[in-house]
């Protein structure tokens, strides 16, 4: 078995592995309140920083002005509660027409 073979079975399972603890410590382990609100926002926290490495940059360098703007654009409908097609359709909508309009 090739090393590359042998790096994806051992991720194939350890992800199965993250998969079942969840279901199989359910009710077995209890955490303090403290722990479940860091968790939380370590959660946000982690999205929001995958949120700012796809919106801003592409191939390890700035991706422009259009694409983050396009992004808030997105944000603010979400955050309006808008649908989820809207929200798709204003951010790409957003950011379209300023590259339209030459913006990189």
């Amino acid at each position: 078995m090739s090393g590359t073979a042998l790096m994806v079975l051992a991720l194939a399972v350890g992800t199965y592995a993250f998969r079942l603890v969840g279901p199989v410590l359910h009710g077995r382990v209890e955490l303090p309140d403290r722990v479940r609100v860091l968790l939380s926002a370590g959660a946000v926290v982690l999205l929001v920083a995958l949120l700012a490495t796809g919106a801003l940059t592409e191939g390890g360098e700035f991706a422009g002005w259009a694409r983050p703007a396009g992004v808030a654009v997105g944000g603010v409908l979400a955050w309006r509660r808008a649908p989820f097609v809207v929200v798709v359709l204003g951010a790409a909508a957003a950011t379209a027409a300023l590259r339209a309009a030459g913006v990189p």
